[in-house]
């Protein structure tokens, strides 16, 4: 226990830490805005912690960035290397943090453990990914640093004081990754839960019109990194297997490392007029749109845990495929507010044939995914700071003044 004196900054504030944040978009990258935002609009100051990137972006919030290199096999992610940034580590001890809390348990990760570490305040982790899969596939002649690195992960969770997990079934994954400790579920949000005001087949209606496509045609989407782990290779044989059956377009939004192969496939099909590679999509309002025009989401990733995306096609009315017993699957009923396949390109290619002849079934479990996996980020954020508010309440420290010698 500290015997320094209390804090009277009258400044202090909620530390949000990940390696990734915009110009870089994905889940996570997600989250962490809308806990900014909302976390300001309840009086909560946050201040994000990030790896430096040359591209320049302005949130209008306080960001410490520390230096970085770009990954090759995964642009535009960089690797953050604080060691070699004297600077981050003064500022993690020095900047008057209330708590921490890590989205990430990479470099990022670190600072967290170290800024809670040294101002005796509680520190949260929330699992979002199956680390292990990226590790694999980016020490694939390195086997050895897997293990290595898992080692560290588990490391980082077992210094947190709590460790919340966005669905319960996440929490299989991380067992199965050696955490023992308690966890918390705390779901995601969705920006675009409140965008449709008033009828969902309207606007869904008017959403193909500005995107030009045809009434009469299939629209299908994914939205996502575009690496072999999603199940875009499956999604790409199922696409071959419609090509004389079923009059669909299809749109790819992302970038990854498969895209050079996907694009590859898509024109050996014979389905290149079919299918658009649109890449990175930041504009919320045009996306939205993509998402309102899809008759179907198609998603048969094994790899994600709670992936946004799925909730952002509910929100605008379009029910998912998903992969059978996936943990992105636990708030599926099939049939019901979305639909289970195996990983195999002939069964999506059989369901989507079937619902292309039956656009009433798809209409109907889109509307059920409206209502039953849609919630806004402004009441998750609300919880999340009733939450820090709790832990806060709880935590048996004194803070230090910044500066203060630990």
């Amino acid at each position: 226990m500290s015997t320094g004196r209390k804090r009277h900054n009258s400044q202090t504030y909620y530390g949000l830490f990940n390696d990734s944040y915009p110009p870089i978009i994905d889940g996570v990258t997600l989250t962490v805005e809308n806990y900014i935002k909302w976390l300001s609009a309840l009086g909560k100051t946050p201040c994000m912690v990030t790896p430096h990137n040359p591209l320049q972006y302005k949130s209008g919030v306080k960001i410490h960035r520390y230096f970085s290199l770009p990954i090759a096999s995964r642009h535009p992610y960089r690797y953050g290397y604080p060691l070699a940034d004297p600077l981050i580590w003064h500022r993690m001890r020095t900047t008057p943090f209330r708590l921490v809390h890590s989205h990430c348990p990479f470099s990022s990760g670190r600072l967290a453990v170290y800024a809670a570490k040294k101002q005796r305040i509680p520190l949260i982790g929330t699992f979002h990914s199956k680390y292990r899969d990226d590790l694999e596939h980016s020490f694939k002649r390195l086997p050895w640093m897997t293990d290595l690195i898992m080692g560290r992960i588990l490391d980082f969770f077992n210094a947190c004081d709590h460790v919340w997990i966005p669905q319960s079934k996440v929490e299989e994954t991380v067992r199965e990754y050696g955490f023992k400790g308690e966890l918390t579920v705390v779901e995601n949000g969705n920006d675009f839960a409140d965008m449709i005001k008033g009828d969902v087949a309207a606007h869904r209606k008017s959403a193909r019109e500005r995107l030009k496509i045809a009434p009469e045609r299939l629209s299908l989407l994914f939205v996502g990194q575009h690496i072999r782990e999603k199940g875009v290779f499956t999604i790409i044989e199922a696409l071959a297997d419609l090509r004389d059956t079923t009059d669909f377009c299809m749109h790819f939004i992302g970038t990854g490392y498969a895209e050079k192969e996907m694009r590859r496939l898509v024109e050996k099909y014979g389905i290149k007029e079919r299918v658009r590679f649109l890449g990175t999509e930041n504009r919320r309002s045009v996306l939205s749109d993509y998402y309102a025009a899809a008759d179907l989401f198609l998603f048969p990733s094994p790899y994600d845990n709670a992936p946004l995306v799925v909730r952002e096609a509910a929100a605008m009315g379009t029910p998912s495929v998903l992969l059978r017993g996936s943990t992105a699957a636990e708030i599926i009923r099939d049939q019901n507010n979305g639909f289970l396949i195996d990983s195999d390109p002939r069964e999506m290619a059989s369901l989507i044939r079937t619902l292309a002849c039956n656009r009433e079934k798809m209409a109907e479990t889109g509307i059920n995914a409206r209502k039953s996996i849609v919630r806004s980020w402004r009441d998750v954020v609300r919880e999340v700071a009733e939450r820090y508010d709790d832990i806060l309440k709880t935590h048996d420290t004194e803070y230090h003044f910044p500066g203060t010698s630990f």
